[in-house]
């Protein structure tokens, strides 16, 4: 038997593999305390049973992520399915029976980042599109935006940034069912849209984590979604980037694309808490969830984080930065790791392409949004 996580997003150490069951630990982000995104590879004899237990997972960032959570498995790297596991408080346990002489293993179904350039690449030969790098990260990758549409004879400016959080690829699956759909011709939602609607785009918010197998932030250790109010280019250069380019052209509403760990729902956060949240905030917020609902049976309003109080939002999170800066809607956008239990699937859970179902999903609250703007 063979363990290795050398490529791409690869993240886990091998503790013990002499005695069964092979103990595993997941790495922690760089500089650091977070950690729970693992992403490697299984070599071994097909028709053989190989028993693993992660043996730090009790003391991940969010350990009631692993409660019914179902490990993410490929032999292509591109079909994804679920193998059961179980969670003792202090260990994720799974057995592997292995039917190829090789399989990867995963939080959630891997965004390359050469999947990532192929995106762009894809995007831009569309005339829509432009691509724009607005800078380097801290280890010189470049952040990519892409925007659709014409600005400058656009009414309306919606933005749509995601994985800020680079363990959390739905968000990128995401962007990219958004974009396939956006950019089809035959796609009347979106060409009714693009008719008075710029769409700048950042399909990835943090390039370095991504690569490195991260969880939650970048290279320096910055969580990114705690950097808006004040970012810096020795920090969270992402973030710097991407939030003078808001400032430049503005926005009517924005969009923050996300994973979470532990509700196995489909749901959004908004900016409640901000300084200067009225009548019109909750307007625009109730109309997108209304039409958010009846577009699609994936998302629903019952679940999801509670409300900070008037006037005590966290001014570092994107979503409530953006929201009171720009006086409009802005909101984040939450998918499962594990499942929707609404509409549980037994053998992908939440995947890569529900995640892209919900992307073409979304279009009817935009428009239904900017209707009302």
């Amino acid at each position: 038997m063979y363990i290795t996580s050398d490529f791409d997003s690869g993240n886990i150490e091998v503790i013990n593999a002499e005695s069964s069951p092979v103990q595993l630990a997941i790495r922690k982000d760089n500089n650091s305390d977070f950690y729970q995104w693992f992403h490697f590879r299984l070599e071994g004899e097909a028709g053989n049973s190989y028993p693993l237990h992660i043996v730090n997972a009790g003391k991940s960032a969010y350990p009631e992520g692993w409660e019914n959570y179902r490990v993410c498995a490929s032999y292509d790297r591109h079909n994804w399915f679920r193998i059961p596991a179980e969670y003792n408080g202090e260990s994720l346990d799974f057995t592997v029976d292995l039917d190829r002489p090789a399989i990867y293993l995963a939080y959630f179904a891997p965004f390359s980042w050469e999947r990532h350039l192929d995106l762009l690449a894809w995007a831009q030969l569309d005339d829509r599109v432009q691509l724009e790098t607005l800078g380097k990260t801290l280890d010189g990758r470049d952040m990519s935006l892409l925007t659709v549409g014409d600005a400058k004879t656009a009414k309306h400016r919606v933005w749509m940034i995601a994985r800020q959080h680079p363990g959390e690829t739905m968000a990128e699956w995401f962007v990219e069912g958004f974009l396939e759909a956006l950019l089809d011709d035959a796609n009347a939602s979106a060409q009714a849209l693009l008719r008075d609607t710029v769409f700048y785009i950042v399909p990835n918010m943090n390039p370095d984590g991504s690569v490195r197998g991260h969880l939650r932030t970048n290279a320096a250790g910055a969580n990114l979604n705690r950097e808006w109010q004040d970012p810096s280019m020795e920090r969270s250069p992402e973030v710097y980037l991407v939030r003078e380019k808001m400032l430049a052209v503005g926005g009517d509403l924005f969009l923050d694309i996300h994973g979470d760990e532990a509700l196995p729902f489909n749901f959004v956060a908004a900016c409640e808490g901000i300084p200067g949240y009225d009548e019109r905030h909750a307007m625009l917020e109730e109309t997108f969830k209304r039409a958010f609902v009846a577009a699609s049976p994936d998302f629903q309003t019952e679940r999801g984080y509670g409300t900070s109080n008037p006037g005590c939002a966290n001014m570092t999170v994107a979503t409530n930065w953006l929201g009171h800066q720009f006086r409009t809607l802005a909101l984040t956008l939450e998918m499962p790791f594990k499942d929707n239990d609404n509409l549980p699937d037994p053998v992908e859970g939440w995947s890569p392409a529900r995640c892209k179902q919900l992307a073409r999903d979304i279009f009817f609250p935009i428009r239904e949004t900017l209707k009302v703007l």
